[in-house]
This record gives C-alpha cells, sequence and structure tokens, in this order.
C-alpha cells in the first residue's frame, strides 16, 4: 500500500481542500426531512462533528470526534449534544450523551495510520431515546460493502447550520478494511454517514474518518463497519450503568395470611 497522508477532518483543523460544485445543502424541507436522523454532534471542547441515529438511543460517528486533543481522553458526556437534523437553528431532535465507547483499537495521540482508520468509530447512548415516529434512525449494512457509488450527508465548514448531500461520489478501494472514497470532505465532514442505495433506503457502509493523499490522489478515508460496529454494542452492553436493584422488605410475624403464608410478607414498591 503507498504511503498515506492524511488529515483528520474534525472541526478543530486549520486548513482543507473543498469543492463545494459537488455538494447540494439541504435547504428543501422535504429533501432534508428524509435525512434527518443524521446530525451534528457539538464538543464543548473541539467543535463538531457528523453524527448518525442508528437506534432509538444509539449514534455513530468517528472515535477522535470523542477525544480531547488537548488531555488524549474521551470527553465527559456533558461536553456531547446530539443534535439531528440541525438545519438553520431548528434541529428535530435534541439530546445530551449519557455514555461513549470508542472502539479500543483506536489509539488517540499516536498519529494517523491505517490502523487507526481501521478503527476509528464511536457509538453513543442518548441520554433518552428518540422514538422511531419522530426520527427513523439508518441502519447499518451488515454485510461488507464492495467498491462501487456511495453518497455522503455532512455538516462542515461552511455549511455548519445545514447538512449537505453528495448524492454520487465513488468507493473506490478496500485495503484490509480501510475504504478509499473520492467523496468530497471538509472540516466537521467526520462521521459523517457514507450510504450505500442498493436495497431501498440508504444503509450506513462506512463513516468518515479523514482525507488525504493516496497513490498521488486526493481522496477521503473511512472502515469497513460490521465487525467494529458488532464489538462497539458488545462494548456498550457491557459498560452499560445498571439500575439499582430494588429492595423488597421482609416481615416476620405468625399470622398466615394469602400474602404471608410461611410467615414472610413481601412489601411491593407503591403498596403493602
Amino acid at each position: 500500500m503507498p504511503a498515506i497522508v492524511i488529515a483528520l477532518v474534525s472541526a478543530s483543523v486549520a486548513t482543507a481542500q473543498e469543492a463545494t460544485s459537488r455538494l447540494k445543502g439541504l435547504a428543501g424541507e422535504n429533501d432534508a426531512m428524509v435525512w434527518q436522523a443524521v446530525g451534528r454532534l457539538d464538543a464543548d471542547e473541539t467543535g463538531f462533528c457528523t453524527a448518525t441515529l442508528i437506534a432509538p438511543d444509539f449514534v455513530l460517528t468517528a472515535a477522535h470526534c470523542v477525544f480531547s486533543p488537548r488531555t488524549g481522553e474521551v470527553l465527559a458526556t456533558e461536553d456531547l449534544t446530539f443534535r439531528a437534523g440541525l438545519r438553520n437553528g431548528r434541529v428535530a431532535a435534541e439530546r445530551a450523551i449519557s455514555q461513549i465507547e470508542a472502539h479500543p483499537r483506536y489509539t488517540p495521540g499516536t498519529g494517523v495510520s491505517a490502523d487507526n482508520i481501521r478503527y476509528d468509530v464511536a457509538l453513543l447512548r442518548l441520554d433518552s431515546p428518540i422514538p422511531t415516529h419522530e426520527l427513523d434512525p439508518f441502519l447499518v449494512e451488515s454485510r461488507a460493502f464492495s467498491p462501487g457509488p456511495v453518497s455522503v450527508v455532512s455538516y462542515g465548514r461552511g455549511r455548519a447550520e445545514m447538512p449537505s448531500r453528495q448524492r454520487v461520489c465513488q468507493m473506490t478501494d478496500q485495503r484490509q478494511g480501510v475504504l478509499l472514497l473520492d467523496c468530497n470532505v471538509t472540516f466537521g465532514s467526520s462521521g459523517a454517514p457514507v450510504f450505500s442505495h442498493e436495497n431501498g433506503r440508504g444503509r450506513i457502509v462506512s463513516v468518515i474518518s479523514g482525507m488525504g493523499v493516496y497513490d498521488g490522489r486526493k481522496v477521503a478515508y473511512g472502515m469497513s463497519l460490521p465487525q467494529v460496529v458488532a464489538d462497539l454494542k458488545r462494548q456498550m452492553r457491557a459498560n452499560a450503568s445498571r439500575p439499582p436493584a430494588a429492595v423488597k422488605r421482609v416481615t416476620v410475624g405468625t399470622r398466615v395470611s394469602p400474602e404471608s403464608r410461611n410467615g414472610a410478607k413481601f412489601v411491593r414498591p407503591g403498596g403493602s
């Protein structure tokens, strides 16, 4: 594989190549409604990235979006806010974050490498679900995706208040889980969903990790998702905070009743 020169596509980086002629701003309300499950992930410390609702309470984005560039540590949940369908100051839904899980094989602060791109994925739990009658989550493609046409919906520098869609770009190659795309990305596009349209409504086949030069060509980088997202869902379940156990009082007595056949009366919450 030729040497890879990459700039991460986060809002805090200073320079980028942007060709807006290939992008369509989702200004029309009907057009924008189709993509409202894509939103802006705002971080108090680092700016913003793009993220996508993939279940009523789960949001998918790039791992480097949830790390502090100053400390290299995962951001606090209270520092992040997901604004679904943000368009000119209005949102379809807005939620705080209650849990952050970055893939354990993503290593912040070690520079950009093919291995970091491969695992540059994070899964976030919303503090309360967004009902499906309000927003329909996008599905993550469960099988490997071959090179071919894709589309990207993202926020970015110069279009931070309204998502744009590149209706057709190409996944040109895949090397050991790293996807090469000719899609137009800029700062803020990190975590943006890459959609396949093979089976009707778009399915997410990758998220944008960065941009750079590959074999003399300007490209965007993503990753193969099925195994990485499966890893993150297991990690999310394993690390989820568990509700406190319900407490039941036991009173010992001598009178036998239907509720206390063995002299023990169980008092349930809300009743006796």
